[in-house]
């Protein structure tokens, strides 16, 4: 299939290369999809038993797949990478997304926050549909297979299902090998010392889209583990976010916390241990509001029936001001409207990186070319999160996986044409 970043469709492919790909995520399947559609011949290798698992993970509180916000914010999302994924993002973006998933037979629609879904809500159809066509068009995916780096002639060295080591030729590779979170999913980040080996920089992982650690009461911990906090704000330093919560065993986790989990994680760097957030527990009103509200609630009420009956705060919240503002409340209305406004939390640091949604770090952008290629081994070609670049959960990761892929496989098409065929671009 010819389409967005696909040079010109087959007939400008380089008509029976080799090529192999690292990886059966969304990164690694899209890169094969362009490559096939070139007439490369192509093997996609994937160490676990199945392609696609933390795609499947994604899909499990429905699949989002894009944004449906105006391209220059979408674009904003990814911060300094921005200037590096604008050519990928440009020749495969949300509409080209939406497209092609409707050709996979799973249309999609534009959700209230502006989100965009499959229709089926669902990840497994359309990782179906998208395994089958690539099958379909020639692509040979082995799964329990595991990278291993290349030998002394720049063949690819892999580990087959029964341990034993093979030496394949490739006359491309595409490694499109995860980040290093959840690495029962197969993103274990093993991949960064068989590149930097090779001389190629890879800036240490770093946790993204992740919870993070507050030193909960016993009771906090005992009653309100699980307990969502709906339609908050949340602050540090002059950054804001706003959406849902969740409150776990040692901390919270959650939209409006992977939000702001790169501010956070880089404050806690800086100041090698705590900081501090601050939490807005009605931010659809002003303190005057609150106060007003507080203030109308008649009779010696309790605090919590104050703050329950004035501003139908839930115990969780409740709590939550408790364990930031202390067990003793104010009770004067403005003083209580200020707190609510402003909770403080001190944060401890961040839930482990193999809890984390994504990460940051990976190999450094000085030693990528324009067409993803690594300047230190011509041929190699990257994709997905094993590069350093980060975004918010609500489409953008999946995006940009999807289109650094397949502006990837575009590069090493096009660097097929220029090359003579036999060459192990590998080879020390």
């Amino acid at each position: 299939m010819a389409g967005p970043g696909v040079p010109g469709g087959g007939d400008d492919g380089e008509d029976g290369a080799e090529v192999i790909v690292i990886g059966g995520g969304p990164a690694g399947l899209a890169a094969a999809e362009v490559l096939s559609a070139a007439r490369c011949r192509v093997r996609v290798l994937e160490q676990c038993p199945t392609v696609g698992r933390k795609f499947m993970m994604a899909g499990r509180g429905g699949l989002n797949l894009t944004h449906s916000e105006p391209m220059a914010r979408f674009m904003a999302r990814y911060g300094a990478a921005r200037p590096h994924l604008a050519e990928a993002l440009a020749a495969f973006g949300p509409d080209d997304m939406c497209d092609w998933a409707r050709e996979l037979g799973q249309p999609c629609y534009v959700g209230s926050s502006g989100r965009i879904f499959p229709v089926a809500m669902k990840a497994s159809p359309l990782l179906r549909a998208w395994v089958a066509r690539l099958e379909g068009a020639g692509v040979r995916i082995m799964t329990r297979h595991r990278w291993l780096g290349w030998d002394a002639a720049g063949q690819v060295r892999v580990a087959g299902p029964d341990g034993a080591e093979v030496a394949l030729r490739a006359d491309a590779l595409v490694l499109a090998t995860g980040g290093a979170s959840w690495a029962r999913l197969g993103a274990n980040g093993a991949w960064s010392d068989i590149v930097a080996s090779r001389g190629v920089a890879v800036a240490p992982f770093r946790p993204a889209n992740c919870g993070f650690r507050i030193g909960w009461s016993d009771l906090m911990r005992a009653r309100f583990e699980g307990a969502p906090l709906h339609g908050i704000a949340m602050r540090i330093g002059e950054t804001h976010a706003r959406g849902e919560a969740v409150v776990t065993r040692n901390g919270i986790e959650g939209g409006v916390v992977y939000a702001l989990s790169a501010p956070i994680r880089d404050a806690l760097a800086c100041q090698q241990g705590q900081v501090r957030i601050h939490i807005d527990l009605r931010p659809d009103m002003d303190i005057a509001q609150v106060t007003q509200r507080l203030a109308r609630v008649r009779g010696r009420e309790s605090v919590s029936n104050l703050l329950r009956k004035g501003v139908r705060l839930s115990p969780v919240m409740l709590a939550l001001l408790r364990e930031g503002g202390g067990v003793n409340l104010p009770r004067e209305p403005r003083a209580l409207a200020m707190l609510l406004k402003d909770v403080p939390l001190v944060v401890e640091g961040t839930d482990a990186i193999d809890r984390a949604i994504s990460v940051a770090g990976g190999v450094r952008w000085d030693d990528v070319d324009t067409r993803l290629m690594l300047r230190k081994l011509p041929g190699v070609f990257v994709a997905g999160e094993m590069v350093d670049w980060e975004a918010p959960t609500g489409g953008y990761l999946l995006q940009a996986c999807v289109a650094m892929g397949r502006w990837a496989a575009a590069g090493a098409v096009q660097w097929l044409r220029d090359t003579p065929k036999g060459l192990y671009p590998s080879a020390p």
